[in-house]
């Protein structure tokens, strides 16, 4: 395995030297915030990546406070207690995307972050206390117990809660085979996934960096310089 440090060196010079580099990090994660978050935040963030996939993001951007008064701020509590009539006439609601399928995994969701609250307390204490070495693990629940929260949009809406992690974009898994790692040319299987948990681990172990900012490094040592496709 090749030292993480001969990538972040790649990634260097192809964006401007260190400052450059460091300029393009993003912010440090913080998971004390992320514990303090509440429900119907962490549920509105959910929604917002839901919605995100297969949409423009400025077009749902645009829209969210009316997505905000629509769904009644996203208070699971509420949302949970909410009749079939509420849900129905939120798919006729100018104020958000009438997308059906999409409105009902809202429903879902609601109860997916009320049971996290009820056994942990709040569903901000779940997903920063889960363990950094098991990105993977946390990714899994999420495409199984809530609701259009699977693959990278489960990943985004990680990195969008503050939470420490990396993102398995076409850039990172391209340097990830780039150092070596003998990981599927196409969508990553069980034993892939492993294989970049346990990678992603052992240069957290080497550099000490967080996991963001090791995927951003990654993203940025190989493709086109500046091009459209460099990003995690």
């Amino acid at each position: 395995m090749g030292r993480f440090a001969e990538i972040q060196e790649r990634a260097e010079k192809r964006k401007g030297g260190a400052d450059g580099l460091k300029a393009l990090l993003p912010k440090m994660p913080d998971h004390d915030a992320l514990r303090a978050l509440s429900d119907d935040r962490i549920l509105s963030e959910m929604t917002r990546y839901v919605f995100y996939a297969g949409f423009v993001r400025n077009v749902i951007d645009s829209k969210w406070p009316g997505f905000e008064a629509a769904f009644s701020g996203f208070d699971p509590a509420f949302l949970n207690l909410a009749p079939d009539d509420y849900w129905h006439d939120l798919t006729s609601d100018t104020r958000v995307i009438r997308n059906g399928a999409k409105i009902m995994s809202v429903r879902a969701n609601a109860q997916f972050v009320r049971r996290l609250a009820d056994e942990h307390g709040s569903a901000g204490r779940f997903f920063a206390d889960w363990p950094l070495e098991d990105q993977i693990g946390l990714l899994a629940v999420l495409d199984k117990q809530a609701n259009r929260l699977g693959g990278m949009t489960g990943q985004y809406l990680l990195r969008a809660l503050g939470r420490d992690g990396f993102v398995m974009s076409h850039d990172v898994l391209a340097c990830l085979r780039l150092s070596g790692l003998p990981i599927s040319e196409s969508k990553p299987g069980k034993k892939d996934l492993r294989l970049i948990q346990e990678r992603f681990n052992a240069w957290h172990a080497e550099t000490g960096l967080p996991f963001t900012h090791l995927s951003r490094i990654c993203a940025f040592s190989v493709g086109m310089p500046g091009g459209e496709d460099e990003a995690d």
